[in-house]
């Protein structure tokens, strides 16, 4: 806060400062004891054990490519979609805003089972696979498809958002001026919600990536096929190693963390913020 803004504010307007100041400090002040209670707690042994374990190394390569997969297939449909959602005017489309945001209230275990069911118990599942000559229970590529029903949501409400906030006559004016309907998407629409765009893929990683519950029931946990980070850390509690488990979950946040920095500073001249 400059002295300027101090001084227009008035001591009212400080005192409001102060105590939003005083929320985000609490707050910033627990995540990072938490975080710094972990470090201190886990030992050089757990350390060891996950920077050499081939499992957890291919644990952590399982869950940096199938996020990174399910979020460049839920843009695939999130841009479309949002700008269908964003622009068109049709029958039902508040049931069908409805369904597209389903699966962010879903409870996780939910869904993990529904795709257990519909892929291994229905005909119209086990077609899907006969077709695709792709197996998703139990298997890797159950990994991504589980991901994208969980997070994909979020890329499609934030594309839908993005484009709500482009003026519809900056298209107009362009489509006077020669542009066709698809060049004034590619031109005009599409470069101003890609800030939006961007965050909505943000977010839909980060959900792919600490993704727990579904997989374990759709896919399993099997060590050196359908074993993620998420789910190394359960395998790990449950047989009593509480410091290996831990340095798991540290090594989780801080690919994510990692990876944020690294968004944010790509994203920087931009303009994208989360």
């Amino acid at each position: 806060m400059t002295k300027s803004n101090s001084a227009v504010m008035g001591w009212r307007g400080r005192v409001f400062a102060a105590g939003g100041l005083f929320f985000v400090a609490v707050f910033v002040t627990f995540i990072v004891s938490l975080i710094a209670a972990d470090i201190f707690y886990i030992d050089k042994e757990a350390v060891t054990e996950v920077l050499t374990s081939p499992f957890i190394r291919h644990a952590l390569w399982m869950s940096l490519w199938t996020s990174v997969l399910t979020t460049l297939l839920s843009l695939l449909f999130a841009i479309p979609m949002g700008y269908a959602l964003s622009r068109y005017d049709f029958p039902g489309k508040v049931l069908v805003d409805a369904i597209v945001d389903l699966p962010i209230v879903f409870p996780p275990l939910v869904a993990g089972l529904t795709l257990l069911v519909f892929f291994s118990q229905t005909s119209p599942g086990r077609w899907i696979e006969d077709s695709l000559g792709w197996e998703f229970v139990f298997q890797p590529k159950g990994i991504v498809l589980c991901q994208f029903l969980v997070s994909a949501s979020f890329a499609i409400r934030s594309a839908r958002t993005a484009f709500d906030e482009v003026d519809r006559r900056y298209e107009n004016v362009a489509m006077t001026l020669g542009c066709s309907h698809w060049g004034s998407f590619r031109r005009v629409s599409l470069p101003l919600a890609k800030n939006g765009i961007i965050a909505g893929g943000i977010l839909t990683w980060a959900r792919a990536l600490g993704l727990f519950g579904p997989l374990l029931i759709f896919v399993g946990s099997f060590r050196g096929r359908t074993e993620v980070l998420s789910t190394t850390i359960f395998l790990e509690t449950s047989v009593g190693n509480l410091e290996v488990a831990l340095a798991v979950a540290l090594l989780l946040v801080f690919v994510a963390i990692i990876a944020l920095i690294m968004i944010r500073v790509i994203g920087h001249g931009r303009g994208v913020k989360l």
